[in-house]
């Protein structure tokens, strides 16, 4: 079996074990407990691979159960753990073809140059805003030559907001429903209106 396939039944169980047990995980979760802090991270590292459970219902939950700081970190692990999972398997599985396959396309070689030349800044801002689903940043900077480190250290700082807002509007929603919908709403404001700019500038070029 050739390092495709092993790839993607890897990918597939991944996302198998993720939905049917989904519901068992988010109780596990909310149970609280030492516990539930590793299957917080399990369920967010599988939710990279397919939202079985929309990623802000998660974190919402954790920073109800943990609090605002400790439940940013529990779920940006498991975020990052899930993306760097995805990246190798993507680079293990998947780096040769690509190459071989671009390789016959000057033009396209091009753009995959720009962005190993950018890798850090692309990176760093599609996370931020992401306007580029998270499954196709993983995978495409797995397939290309960007480093492991350059990839870690953008996606980590790009990430820390979304974590942390998630956690932040969880943890005041027991108390203070109308911060939290605030919290989100400012927060998806934001994201719309750097997403907007960002489509504009490009249409423009």
């Amino acid at each position: 079996m050739n390092r495709k396939w092993i790839t993607v039944l890897l990918c597939i169980a991944i996302i198998a074990v993720g939905y049917w047990q989904k519901d068992l995980l988010m109780s596990m979760i909310r149970a609280g407990g030492a516990i539930a802090v590793l299957v917080a991270i399990l369920l967010v590292a599988i939710t990279v691979f397919f939202p079985v459970v929309p990623f802000i219902v998660i974190a919402s939950v954790v920073g109800d159960v943990f609090g605002a700081w400790a439940g940013t970190f529990i779920t940006l692990t498991g975020a990052m753990l899930g993306s760097l999972v995805m990246f190798t398997m993507a680079r293990y599985g998947f780096r040769q073809w690509a190459q071989n396959s671009l390789a016959k396309y000057p033009k396209i070689k091009e753009y995959e140059q720009y962005f190993e030349n950018n890798a850090f800044a692309s990176i760093l801002f599609v996370r931020l805003v992401p306007v580029i689903p998270t499954q196709a940043v993983n995978i495409l900077s797995g397939v290309s030559l960007v480093s492991w480190w350059t990839f870690f250290a953008a996606s980590l700082l790009g990430k820390l907001p979304s974590n942390l807002v998630f956690n932040l509007a969880g943890s005041s929603f027991g108390h203070n429903k109308w911060m939290s919908f605030i919290i989100y709403g400012a927060y998806f404001l934001a994201i719309t209106i750097a997403a907007f700019v960002y489509l504009r500038k490009r249409q423009f070029r």
